[in-house]
């Protein structure tokens, strides 16, 4: 690549899978937005039921997160097919909870939901790594993020005007949704190339499973999980970062969903801004900064401020939280691997960061169950900030990165 040549840091499979991205979040986020309203609210379950729920998104998709990934390498046009297995199980599942009305029923929906998630991650992060040269990977997580992040914008609004115009607003919900996560997977099918144009591993025996989980000795990827698992375990879910605001601020239900656009409108005008700088200043270095960000609005969200202001800068800091995370911590995961192992090294990160994730919601569901929202915040800001600590410490030092058919050097 000559140097200056900008457009082709984002390839062409990078906007592909940006579209169906976009598209498969609209569904998704339309029935994020309103499935913590219509447990707590609308089936009367306690914050711990909400907890299980919420900790099922986390949990079952990390499981089998690393079942996609290992799946996915050794060629021939594999992380296509498992993503796209994924993002047609989340597509079938839509439509059920138009007859789930019980904890056992949505949780086994969502199970299924999530396992399709789980199973495309991590081919899909791969896909966008296979394609993008090393030193513009920062930049194409970014340019991806902010595609999938434009649908969490528009899902959120779409459930709005449905449950504000139609008789039946969350049947509704769920129906349109489905329908959306149908068109989603058909454009997974016809406009993203079945291989990747560059760097793409060869055409190989696929790797054996423990070759996948012996990827753990390399120190570089080793830290930078164990980073992400320390600083998982104290990350608040947005679910409860948005009740805990609408309860602050007495918001009526129907204004509800419109609490994920701030953090929506924040990510998406920083994902790719945040990404190029992240290439340049280093990628660990400001995953690190996000979860200060993220500390940030935690504490606002303690402190004794009842202004209007206060909800809208929290969301813009949880928006920025995100933005310098979350395709960031991808891309610096892409550099600590071999390209033959991009989707099971993607995987072991991404799987030790929501197994963490799910823990802190079921501790943080209980801990709301037992002593209420604010305290339990209290203690999980406290522990963030011990947290980024021992991540610092973890991740400060630089590894050099493995063979990845590339002679570029590029920062992580």
């Amino acid at each position: 690549m000559r140097p200056g040549r900008r457009a082709a840091a984002v390839p062409g499979t990078v906007l592909a899978l940006g579209a169906v991205s976009l598209i498969t979040d609209v569904s998704s986020e339309m029935v994020s937005a309103v499935l913590p309203l219509y447990v707590v609210a609308g089936l009367g379950l306690s914050p711990l039921g909400f907890g299980l729920l919420d900790g099922i998104n986390n949990g079952v998709g990390a499981l089998v997160r690393l079942v996609g990934g290992h799946a996915a390498d050794g060629g021939r046009g594999r992380h296509k097919a498992v993503a796209a297995i994924g993002y047609g199980l989340s597509a079938v599942c839509k439509p059920l909870l138009l007859l789930a009305h019980t904890l056992p029923l949505i949780s086994a929906v969502l199970a299924v939901d999530r396992t399709g998630k789980g199973l495309r991650t991590a081919p899909r992060d791969a896909l966008i790594s296979l394609s993008t040269a090393p030193e513009h990977r920062g930049r194409a997580f970014g340019v991806h993020r902010a595609m999938d992040t434009t649908g969490a914008l528009l899902g959120p609004l779409v459930a709005f005007a449905l449950l504000r115009f139609a008789a039946d607003g969350y049947d509704a919900v769920f129906a349109v949704s489905a329908c959306v996560a149908a068109l989603g997977v058909l454009v997974l099918l016809l406009f993203v190339p079945g291989r990747t144009a560059t760097a793409a591993p060869a055409d190989g025996p696929r790797p054996a499973l423990r070759d996948s989980l012996a990827l753990l000795r390399l120190p570089a990827l080793r830290r930078l999980t164990l980073a992400a698992v320390l600083l998982g375990l104290t990350t608040v879910s947005d679910s409860f970062l948005y009740l805990l605001l609408q309860r602050r601020l007495d918001l009526p239900a129907h204004l509800f969903p419109l609490l994920p656009l701030g953090t929506a409108a924040a990510f998406l005008l920083l994902a790719v801004p945040f990404g190029a700088a992240a290439d340049r200043i280093g990628r660990r270095r400001l995953f690190l900064l996000g979860h200060l960000v993220l500390l940030a609005g935690y504490g606002l969200l303690l402190a004794p401020l009842h202004a209007w202001w206060a909800a809208p800068v929290v969301l813009l800091l949880h928006g920025s939280f995100y933005a310098a995370t979350d395709g960031v911590l991808a891309a610096a995961a892409s550099a600590t691997v071999p390209a033959e192992q991009q989707g099971a090294g993607l995987a072991l990160v991404g799987t030790g960061q929501a197994l963490a994730r799910f823990g802190c919601s079921l501790a943080f569901g209980a801990g709301w169950t037992l002593w209420g929202g604010q305290t339990v915040l209290a203690v999980a800001a406290a522990a963030l900030a011990v947290a980024a600590g021992a991540a610092f410490l973890l991740i400060r030092t630089p590894d050099s990165p493995p063979d990845t058919g590339t002679t570029e050097e590029h920062p992580a």
